[in-house]
């Protein structure tokens, strides 16, 4: 056992969920959308290889390809049944490339991205300086890297009604917006921008939250996960502290995605490993927007 996910589980977590994630992923839907916005930083620039990373059933895979049609556009994945539905969210005269690898070991050649894109997939990563080094290298000098994560406030309202109860909750941790910012530092990455955004999104009850989580293949990753609901008693005992919250009919659920973009750095461009002379990147300048 190495790392902190087993990452067996999540392979077959996300392959379970990739023939429905397309319709059930709203909120990943909407992070996704957003990050494309941000590709009109390249102005008139036409990318030669766009690399789409964590792309789950491809549909931003296939929209960057359509914008961009003379260009090589890989979507790659660890969840081989999620692959199996780019072809989905594209056109049969322009395919996009398919791989089936892990995002912190690309099997790609140095500087052979002009576009790095990669939207909620970084909080299933074990090491995440080493991936954006590793996004580093893939990417040309002068390239665009954009990526979108989920913070620790992400299901705060359940993890908090877990912990009332004196359970472990079963859910995975998520890097501060403070640790992703360092990691891209680290990496070398050139003018790095980060955001915080905070979605609320509402759910009759628990038993719909907890079938989300399934359906989209988010939970307990961690190789000391608590293995299932641990029992009648105790789900009873964690809803009936979440209805505490319940509101208008309805009971909330926060969700935190930090957003990044930053730019491949000059040829010969030092990188900070082992985290010496690390400056913490500043929270005061962190943007935070609630939806």
């Amino acid at each position: 056992m190495s790392g902190l996910f087993d990452r067996r589980h999540l392979r077959r977590a996300f392959g379970r969920a990739a023939p429905n994630y397309a319709a059930v992923a709203a909120l990943q839907r909407e992070a996704e959308a957003r990050l494309l916005e941000q590709l009109d930083y390249l102005d008139d620039r036409q990318p030669a290889r766009i690399l789409d990373l964590g792309c789950g059933p491809g549909r931003a895979a296939g929209a960057m390809k359509k914008r961009w049609p003379k260009a090589e556009v890989i979507a790659l994945d660890a969840a081989l049944p999620m692959l199996r539905e780019v072809p989905r969210h594209t056109r049969f005269w322009r395919p996009v490339r398919r791989v089936n690898a892990d995002v912190s070991q690309l099997p790609l050649a140095d500087q052979c991205a002009d576009v790095i894109f990669s939207s909620l997939c970084l909080q299933w990563v074990d090491d995440l300086p080493a991936t954006l080094s590793e996004f580093r290298r893939v990417l040309r000098p002068g390239g665009l890297m954009l990526l979108s994560t989920f913070g620790p406030a992400t299901l705060s309202e359940l993890r908090d009604a877990y912990l009332a109860c004196g359970e472990v909750p079963p859910l995975s941790p998520f890097a501060q917006i403070q640790q992703v910012g360092d990691a891209m530092l680290a990496a070398g990455f050139k003018d790095p921008v980060l955001e915080r955004d905070e979605y609320t999104l509402t759910y009759p009850d628990l038993r719909s939250l907890m079938q989300e989580l399934r359906a989209i293949g988010a939970g307990d990753a961690r190789h000391d996960r608590p293995r299932g609901l641990g029992g009648r008693g105790r789900l009873q005992r964690v809803t009936a502290q979440y209805e505490a919250l319940r509101r208008d009919g309805v009971l909330p659920s926060t969700w935190e995605v930090i957003t990044a973009q930053a730019w491949g750095p000059a040829p010969g461009a030092p990188r900070r490993d082992g985290g010496a002379d690390l400056a913490s990147f500043p929270a005061d300048r962190i943007p935070v927007r609630r939806r």
